[in-house]
């Protein structure tokens, strides 16, 4: 009877690590497939990561295309679901619930028909050569590589046409108020030469190492595709979308005006804030925090001895020139030594910090005077080029002094390039988590690391501390004036006037932000979602360990694991609170 038993269990033991070796392996094999996958299908994506065996393509916006890649990511999910998690390790399971969450998002978006708007007011068609930014343009193969991408650029525009045509007839259009700025951009590829379009400026100031021979080869071709195939693609699309696309945008500016519209919004809500917060939820939060923020703002007020209401307050910050520069070049300076003094303050807050540099690069004239104040671009993941902290120089009037250490710390560094250069650093983690970005958690930090100027030594003058609590109000107005669009019926004016009565952001800014949420539903929620859920979890962690609390350890644990939905980040540093004597 002893011996039955030992020999059962033993063949229970086998069972089981047979179980257990057959999944993980399954699942390395479909996480590879799906990576494999989605660089083939996203070329531009792959060339931004430094893999440069697409960079002849663009990717694929076929109707038919764009049918297969969902059908192909329910595949990926079938299989994902015949895959028992409980069979993985502990550290292939959080890899399982990832890789399923963002399948499943995948799939679920496409029922609300986006691909059907194609054009964006921030970038798009309109703007392909700002892909430059982001290649390696070192060899004669690159640039022949460029010389291919372009010349497929008639093929982009027919496609894209085709997609603008069928959402057209089917009741899926963007805001006329957005696309009435496309019109501009557009203009800049429709010239008469082909030396003067913006994608020849590659060819114009090509490397040394490159032969003399080479380079006026490369530049001869680049005239020739220019003027035969893209000038006059863009001529056709100029054309399409003046006389044809733009007459017929709608003008509403709610995401509710579309088909199936506040069904997506709610998708959307949840997707960006990873919660199931409701809109209303978070349209009552957000005017909880508007309220919270103005208090803290009415001290600094009577801190400077201001006299006067606090709408007159804000007249004074955004008019008074002592807190505007002159020049583009005296702001992009602003910026530049602003990100010195941050950096070596960074290592009393982090015990570990990415080995990968950032630059602080001016938004391209092509876009600036549409897009927002800053932004920030990852690394390439071979470690061939830098992050980029974007700044804009566009009209310095309207770019307040007092905005520059908060914009410099949520953008660079403690911010975006800290914690998303950390994450493409990670160790032993599947390709995918190392660019996995929920939004949440990403733009959570990005907020999160505003506080955490003060511990840096930033905020020392009282108008900088404003100019922090203006970004803190930016991101609470974003809860109330998004739900307030898309899910309740309000007007475009009656969020511009909501803004610009709480928040000291100059009206050329608030309009361009507001613009952004008319275009990009849902997304500027997550910010102070992730964030007050960060700080949450700081204010437990102190309370908890008292004397004991070390910062360093928090935030390497914080982002130890990369971005995160914030259930499981919740889940995660509770564990490791469980686990400190």
């Amino acid at each position: 009877m002893k011996t039955t038993k030992i020999v059962l269990t033993t063949l229970l033991v086998s069972m089981s690590s047979a179980c257990y070796a057959n999944a993980s392996s399954e699942f390395t094999t479909l996480l590879d497939e799906h990576w494999e996958w989605q660089l083939a299908a996203s070329p531009t994506m792959a060339s931004q990561l430094g893999d440069r065996r697409y960079n002849d393509q663009w990717p694929d916006q076929n109707l038919q295309a764009i049918e297969q890649r969902h059908d192909d990511i329910r595949e990926f999910l079938r299989r994902a679901y015949a895959i028992d998690r409980k069979d993985l390790s502990i550290d292939n399971q959080l890899n399982y619930e990832l890789f399923r969450r963002q399948l499943e998002d995948t799939v679920d978006a496409y029922q609300f028909n986006n691909h059907l708007m194609p054009f964006s007011h921030r970038g798009g068609v309109q703007n392909l050569d700002n892909l430059t930014n982001s290649l390696r343009l070192t060899t004669v193969e690159d640039f022949e590589d460029w010389l291919a991408r372009i010349s497929k650029i008639d093929d982009v525009i027919e496609q894209t046409i085709a997609l603008a045509e069928k959402g057209r007839k089917s009741g899926y259009m963007a805001p006329k108020i957005l696309m009435q700025r496309i019109p501009n951009q557009l203009s800049r590829q429709v010239v008469e030469i082909a030396t003067a379009s913006p994608l020849f400026m590659a060819f114009e100031n090509m490397p040394d190492s490159i032969s003399a021979a080479d380079r006026e080869r490369l530049r001869a071709d680049a005239m020739e595709i220019i003027e035969d195939k893209v000038l006059p693609a863009y001529r056709k699309l100029d054309r399409y979308f003046n006389k044809k696309y733009l007459p017929a945008a709608r003008e509403s500016v709610g995401l509710s005006a579309l088909p199936n519209g506040t069904a997506a919004y709610e998708y959307l809500v949840r997707s960006f804030t990873t919660t199931r917060m409701t809109p209303d939820d978070i349209h009552r939060l957000g005017l909880e925090e508007v309220k919270r923020i103005r208090d803290e703002m009415a001290k600094v007020i009577e801190e400077v001895g201001f006299e006067g209401s606090f709408q007159d307050f804000l007249v004074f910050l955004r008019t008074d020139p002592q807190f505007y520069y002159d020049t583009p070049e005296a702001l992009y300076e602003a910026y530049l030594a602003t990100s010195k003094r941050i950096d070596p303050e960074l290592v009393n807050l982090f015990a570990t910090l990415p080995r990968m540099p950032y630059g602080v690069k001016p938004i391209p004239d092509s876009i600036a005077a549409d897009t927002t104040t800053a932004y920030y671009s990852r690394p390439a993941a071979d470690g061939s080029r830098a992050g980029i902290y974007w700044v804009n120089l566009y009209r310095p009037d309207v770019r307040p002094k007092y905005e520059i250490e908060v914009l410099s710390v949520h953008e660079a560094m403690p911010g975006h390039h800290l914690q998303i250069a950390l994450q493409q650093e990670l160790g032993d983690v599947p390709d995918f988590r190392r660019f996995l970005g929920f939004t949440a958690f990403v733009e959570g930090w990005g907020l999160y690391s505003e506080r955490l100027g003060y511990e840096l030594g930033l905020y020392k003058d009282p108008y900088s501390r404003f100019g922090q609590l203006t970004y803190d109000m930016w991101r609470a107005v974003r809860l109330v004036v998004d739900t307030g669009l898309h899910y309740k019926g309000w007007t475009r004016q009656q969020a511009i006037d909501f803004f610009k009565d709480n928040a000291a952001k100059t009206e050329h800014d608030i309009i361009n932000e507001i613009d952004r949420y008319i275009g990009n539903p849902g997304q500027a929620l997550a910010y102070k979602i992730g964030q007050l859920k960060m700080l949450m979890l700081r204010e437990r962690a102190e309370r908890r360990l008292g004397e004991k609390f070390d910062v360093r350890a928090f935030h390497d644990q914080l982002l130890g694991a990369g971005a995160l939905p914030l259930d499981l980040l919740e889940q995660r540093m509770d564990e490791w609170l469980a686990d400190q004597p």
